[in-house]
């Protein structure tokens, strides 16, 4: 099982070789990331609807487990990508934002954490 840190490089090596890093900007991978939550949100939908399989609204027969893993996955490519791009380290903005959400309050309705 590799570490965080070498997924991370292995995604950017990844990026590099393809060019994304060369010829994407920060909003065309938000794009991208926004494409790939779209893509876990319909998994996630038939793995609540207690589905196995289900088509895609690209018509493709997908495995509802495996498309979740995959999609999650895919939002985390995106996201790294995307730091690289403006030159953040993905972990201080985890960092950051658990600093924020730690002192946060607020309720549970209807399965959503809402802040006061």
């Amino acid at each position: 099982m590799s570490t965080f840190i070498e997924l991370k490089e292995n995604v950017l090596q990844w990026a590099k070789d393809k060019e994304i890093l060369t010829k994407a900007t920060p909003l065309t991978q938000l794009a991208k990331t926004t494409e790939e939550v779209e893509e876990t949100k319909e998994a996630l939908f038939a793995l609540a609807n207690g589905l196995g399989t289900y088509r895609n609204s690209k018509g493709q027969h997908k495995y509802t487990n495996n498309e979740v893993k995959d999609g999650f996955g895919d939002v985390l490519v995106t996201i790294l990508i995307g730091c690289e791009l403006v030159g953040l380290d993905p972990l201080d903005c985890l960092q950051e934002a658990y600093n924020v959400i730690s002192k946060r309050t607020g309720k549970m309705v209807d399965g959503t954490f809402v802040k006061d």
